[in-house]
């Protein structure tokens, strides 16, 4: 994925071009409020997300390379845990910090608080449950030829309350007060996490299989 750039330059320029266009709704001088800058953060990386985990499945299909991973000499749960770990680790991360989060920075106006140890936090955290949720979804969606459709249906709805807990707490990475149940929401993130996680490792093995 990497060496093709292709997929990955896309989802970049995505990011760039949410922020950009929500960055004209300012007037001139006006700072937007930390909630709404990480509201639009989490917004281009959910774009993003589908984009990325869209190129993995397409890649291989592509390359027919999805009977070879059930062949291999370990459990197929390795494949969603792989998947979910290129997602967040690699894809994810690349596609937010070199153009949305900078982006974030400078066209909305934002400077970095007291609490982004808090907000980096729940950043990693709904990276995971993204990258987590996306993975058995794609796997779902695989061989379908309206996948893009598919993923994008399903996938939005069932993430919003991880990102409403990583716009809550990322909210107060960019110089914003503390809201009220900062842990609550950390608990909500941990929660999402733990559930797809566990629904993944149970059903994926049947979703990816499919009729192999």
């Amino acid at each position: 994925v990497l060496s093709r750039g292709a997929g990955l330059v896309q989802a970049l320029l995505l990011g760039l071009l949410l922020i950009f266009v929500f960055s004209l709704s300012r007037e001139t001088g006006e700072t937007m409020s930390g909630q709404g800058a990480a509201t639009i953060f989490w917004l281009s990386s959910a774009f993003c997300q589908v984009l990325s985990f869209n190129m993995l499945y397409g890649l291989e299909e592509a390359n027919g390379s999805r009977a070879g991973l059930l062949l291999l000499p370990t459990p197929v749960q390795s494949v969603l845990l792989g998947k979910a770990a290129a997602g967040p680790m690699c894809i994810i991360l690349t596609a937010q910090f070199p153009s949305p989060f900078p982006a974030t920075i400078v066209f909305l106006g934002q400077s970095l608080g007291d609490g982004w140890p808090l907000a980096l936090l729940a950043l990693v955290l709904t990276d995971i449950g993204m990258a987590s949720l996306g993975s058995l979804l794609g796997a779902l969606s695989q061989g379908q030829a309206a996948r893009e459709s598919l993923l994008s249906i399903v996938h939005f709805p069932l993430i919003i309350p991880i990102l409403l807990a990583g716009i809550r707490v990322c909210a107060r990475g960019f110089s914003e007060a503390l809201p009220e149940g900062v842990e609550s929401w950390l608990g909500i993130a941990v929660a999402f996490d733990a559930v797809f996680l566990a629904a993944g490792l149970v059903l994926f093995p049947f979703v990816f299989s499919g009729d192999e």
